[in-house]
This record gives C-alpha cells, sequence and structure tokens, in this order.
C-alpha cells in the first residue's frame, strides 16, 4: 500500500506527531488500515506483508506509540516482558553486559522488553522470582548460576512457568537451558597443562552448590588420572572470593615443595589473582608454572599474561537463551536445551 492508495484524510500525516498519547486508532488513522491490522503488524504476525509490518512499526516509532501494557495484561494475559535477574557482581565482571547484548540481538524485531531484575545481596534468590510469577511481572524469566537442585527451577516448573537458565540442574524434568560444557573444558585444559609438563594441576572453583563445580571438577580428575598426574581442588576459596584471598591462597600454595605447576582457572578475574600470586611467588607463568583460563572479553589478552585461554562466548549464550526462552513462551516444550563445547586453539 503506498502513500497514493491511502484515504485523502490520512494522507501526508505520515512525519506529523498526533496530540495526545499515540494509540493503535491513532496508527489506523494515519495508514488506513483497520486497528486489528495494525496490532497484527506490531506483533510481527507472519501472514501480513513484510512491507505492511514495515511501514506500520516505522510509523509507530514515528510518533512515540507504546502498548499499555496494563491493557494488554487484561486482554491476552501477555505483558510482552522477559526479566533478565542479575546479580550486582555479575554486571560488574561484564557477564551481564554480554548476556544482555545477545538478548537483545535475539528480540529484536518481535514484541518482547528486556527488564532487568536486580537480585541484591543478602537477598534469597528465590525472592525476585516469586515477585515475577506471582505478580505476572513477565511473559517468561532468565537466571543463571543454576545449582544441581536449584529451588527456582523447582518452583517455576510446578508453576509452569516459561524460564530458561543459564546452567544445567539435576532435577529429573529436562528444563530449557544454556551452559557451557565445563567438564569438557577443565578435561580439555589439563591435557594441554599434561603436554606442557605439568605433574600437579589445581584449580579455584565456584561454590560447591552450582552444578557446573560438579563438572569442572570431574572434568580435571579424569583427565589427570588418565596421565597419571596429582591434582587437587582449593580450599577456603572459590570463585567467589574475593581477589585479595584468591590471590593469597595461591601465593601461600605455590611457596611450598608440594605446590601445583599447573592450574586450570573457569574465570578471567580469578586468573588474574592466580596469576599475580605466581608471579609474587617468583614463578613465570609458561616457563616454571602454566596457566589455563576461560576467556570471556578482549581484556585478559591485553595483560599479556603468559596464559593460555579457551574462549566462552556470554554474547552468544545471550542469544541462545533468549530464542529459547521465545520458543518456550510460544508453547514448545522440547529440545530447548543446549551445551555449547569448548574450542581449543593452543599457541602450538
Amino acid at each position: 500500500m503506498s502513500e497514493d492508495d491511502l484515504p485523502a484524510a490520512t494522507k501526508g500525516k505520515r512525519g506529523v506527531k498526533p496530540s495526545g498519547k499515540p494509540t493503535l486508532k491513532t496508527i489506523a488513522q494515519m495508514t488506513g488500515f483497520a486497528v486489528t491490522t495494525i496490532s497484527r503488524a506490531l506483533n510481527n504476525a507472519p501472514e501480513l506483508a513484510q512491507e505492511t509490518r514495515d511501514r506500520v512499526q516505522k510509523i509507530a516509532a514515528e510518533i512515540g506509540y507504546l502498548p499499555d501494557r496494563a491493557a494488554l495484561r487484561l486482554k491476552t494475559g501477555r505483558t510482552n516482558v522477559i526479566s533478565l535477574v542479575l546479580e550486582p557482581d555479575e554486571q560488574i565482571y561484564g557477564f551481564g553486559t554480554s548476556i544482555v547484548a545477545g538478548l537483545t540481538e535475539a528480540m529484536r524485531n518481535t514484541a518482547y522488553h528486556l527488564v532487568i531484575t536486580p537480585l541484591f545481596r543478602g537477598v534469597s534468590p528465590m525472592d525476585p522470582i516469586r515477585h515475577i510469577v506471582r505478580n505476572r511481572m513477565a511473559d517468561g524469566v532468565i537466571f543463571s548460576k543454576a545449582e544441581a537442585f536449584d529451588e527456582r527451577i523447582r518452583f517455576l516448573i510446578d508453576n509452569d512457568f516459561p524460564f530458561i537458565s543459564h546452567g544445567r540442574s539435576r532435577w529429573p524434568e529436562a528444563h530449557p537451558s544454556v551452559d557451557f560444557d565445563n567438564e569438557a573444558y577443565s578435561y580439555g585444559a589439563v591435557k594441554r597443562l599434561v603436554q606442557k609438563g605439568c605433574k600437579k594441576v589445581s584449580i579455584v572453583l565456584p561454590e560447591s552448590a552450582l552444578t557446573y563445580t560438579d563438572h569442572l571438577k570431574a572434568g580435571m580428575a579424569r583427565a589427570a588420572n588418565e596421565a597419571g598426574i596429582a591434582h587437587e581442588f582449593a580450599t577456603d576459596v572459590t570463585l567467589h572470593s574475593q581477589t585479595d584471598a584468591i590471590r593469597n591462597y595461591v601465593l601461600k600454595r605455590s611457596k611450598r615443595p608440594d605446590g601445583p605447576d599447573g592450574w586450570v582457572c573457569a574465570s578471567e578475574v580469578s586468573a588474574l589473582a592466580v596469576i599475580g600470586a605466581l608471579t609474587d611467588a617468583g614463578k613465570t607463568v609458561g616457563g616454571q608454572v602454566h596457566v589455563v583460563s576461560k576467556q570471556a572479553s578482549q581484556m585478559f589478552a591485553q595483560f599479556q599474561t603468559g596464559a593460555e585461554t579457551v574462549n566462552e562466548d556470554f554474547v552468544d549464550a545471550g542469544r541462545n537463551l533468549g530464542a529459547l526462552l521465545l520458543r518456550r513462551i510460544s508453547g514448545e516444550t522440547e529440545g530447548l536445551q543446549l551445551l555449547t563445547q569448548p574450542e581449543f586453539k593452543w599457541k602450538d
């Protein structure tokens, strides 16, 4: 439908912002389309021509149209909102920024909007989940740091509320999830350290309740046992510990005669603490000791640490989280699990 095909009363109005709050009826008057057509076009209904959808969405953006979410929820039970629950430290370390970047790509050209729901320190992880579900604040929810028997996952499954977790659980029911294969990562990392001549390897693990802690431990133990070398798991500190605490632990451990000569790191932040401690202990990373770390940003590479890295793409994880959650919201229940494999690209 061209400008010439519009009714005379609507010609020339596209660039004119209406007074008052724009509504579906406003866009209908400006385009000559029926209100129902406008609604379907704004929701990207596939039965409408792409030209129609583009035209309606462009005019809606020009005049500043925003859907009435309260009315939408009363009419359809939908909010067109997806909620991402984030802890403050997840944002500080760049995880949140990367996940959001991927999510917004997945949600582009859909009716959905992303809302960040903060999980503050000292607050139960269940609190924001209960609030979202009981008040129907969103059509779906995303969260990270999945535990083996995660109370959030149990609650959402029992309430049949669409969700997806970054990380897996051990509940018997399959549920939507995106995860990085941490067992394969730690297995491959230890195999590399063995190639470098390491005789004893260690790792600073995440908190014990998290599912991927067991995955990291399993991969390290399997690779070390196959190679016939010693392995240990750091005590007294976790990835959640302050970097100074991690640094002090590794420094003390490195000064002992039975200290590890190989380290696997599950995050860039912990790797910087480990490498700093090894340097303080007089060890040369890449010479007397070797380090393999995950890398999720270009920041780590700027430090010229001597460590070898394996990429974990959180932007891509965000894309997949968004795409799979949208499928779950639309009613799909099968094939909503994704396990990303590490790619090992060593220096030689």
